[in-house]
């Protein structure tokens, strides 16, 4: 068996750190969760949704796949944004991909890769829907930097295309959704343009986003 005794010392130290500046911090976070975030990301070891945002534990309420993605048929990812928005009533879901990603590499390439072929279809669809776009790309990195950015706006639009979200809308619930993309070489995240809070701005705002990437820099 591995031994995990350091992962055990690592966690000794962070408590006892964070009741050294602040003694009350953990009484705090045991007595109710009321994040205003929901942050649907990626799986990718390098993307902490807390750390990027600044955000303490208890402030963001997050749910990762491979590649931040939104499928209607994923009762997981569905299952999170209905609590999120119907119990925590978080008021924005931020959906934040990053360049880099693993997942989209693979899906532009068509890697082989085993049973997550399947999950990475749905960004092969996104590379088929946005083909003539792509094609105006030459330098092969670029190509697959705004797949990452283009698969952000294809989520935004099927979380606000989900019931959750609609129903939400329809009763009068102030909720924001938000595309972000996050850059492994200098930590920043950057807003692509899609924050979308009533269902009579989904398609318009998508289209323009999708303009706002197609202008040159």
């Amino acid at each position: 068996m591995s031994d995990l005794k350091h992962l055990f010392e690592k966690n000794r130290e962070w408590s006892s750190g964070i009741r050294k500046d602040d003694p009350e911090f953990f009484a705090r976070l045991s007595r109710l969760q009321a994040p205003e975030y929901l942050w649907i990301g990626c799986s990718d070891s390098r993307v902490p949704a807390n750390q990027i945002a600044g955000l303490l534990p208890g402030e963001v309420f997050v749910h990762r796949n491979i590649a931040n993605q939104v499928v209607h048929s994923d009762l997981n990812c569905l299952s999170v944004l209905q609590y999120g928005v119907d119990a925590l009533r978080v008021k924005h879901i931020l959906v934040v991909g990053h360049y880099g990603c693993g997942g989209v590499k693979a899906a532009h390439g068509n890697l082989r890769l085993g049973l997550v072929d399947n999950w990475l279809r749905h960004i092969q669809d996104v590379k088929q829907k946005h083909a003539a776009r792509l094609a105006t790309i030459s330098n092969e990195s670029s190509v697959i930097d705004r797949l990452c950015e283009l698969n952000v706006v294809e989520q935004v639009l099927n979380v606000c295309q989900t019931t959750v979200v609609q129903e939400a809308w329809n009763r009068g619930q102030a909720l924001t959704i938000h595309g972000w993309i996050f850059g492994l070489t200098d930590g920043l995240v950057r807003d692509l343009g899609i924050s979308i809070d009533a269902p009579g701005e989904v398609q318009a705002t998508y289209e323009k986003a999708l303009l706002t990437l197609d202008a040159p820099a």
